[in-house]
């Protein structure tokens, strides 16, 4: 049976590279698995405890469906200012809720980043890792940071073979993870 990743760009640029390692990540992937890309983050309303009631608002409803229906969640993030978008601490936000029996809770999640720094975005992911842990997220592995991405990453996926690598190391980390959670369940 197919193990299925739900995949979220943190950025909300269109043409983002985070959005295409995303893409390349649902390249990369093994046979026996499908990234499936929500894209649907600019429209997730700012985190309201008023709101928390059903029904919740649609875009919030559509992300919690779509993390929940799959074995997995692979989140792409950029870095701002140090760490995560608030868009994407924000749909996070909304996804632990409510407390206890969120979505989140031990769903296996892996983190990849990518910058235009050197640190390829890697402080945003370590942030990005502690708050999905935090919300309940069994994160797998270090992830992948890719530095200097605009000479890294093009439409043909990742230049550097070593890179390309790595991310297949974290995208059969998560897949195995989700598959073996999703057996015991």
């Amino acid at each position: 049976m197919t193990v299925t990743i739900a995949g979220i760009a943190g950025s909300l640029r269109r043409n983002s590279f985070n959005r295409m390692l995303l893409q390349t990540a649902a390249q990369e992937i093994s046979p026996d698995a499908e990234l499936i890309i929500w894209d649907e983050l600019d429209r997730v309303p700012p985190f309201n405890e008023d709101w928390e009631t059903d029904p919740a608002p649609l875009a919030v409803a559509r992300l919690r469906q779509a993390i929940a229906e799959a074995d997995g969640l692979l989140i792409a993030t950029p870095e701002y200012n140090g760490g995560i978008p608030g868009q994407l601490k924000n749909a996070i936000d909304w996804a632990s809720r409510p407390y206890g029996h969120g979505v989140l809770q031990g769903k296996p999640a892996a983190v990849i980043s990518a910058s235009p720094s050197s640190r390829g975005a890697a402080d945003a992911a370590a942030d990005l890792r502690k708050v999905l842990t935090r919300a309940g997220a069994s994160v797998t592995g270090d992830g992948l940071a890719v530095p200097s991405v605009f000479t890294q990453l093009g439409p043909q996926g990742l230049a550097d073979p070593g890179l390309t690598g790595q991310l297949r190391v974290v995208l059969d980390s998560l897949v195995q993870v989700s598959r073996v959670r999703r057996e015991a369940a």
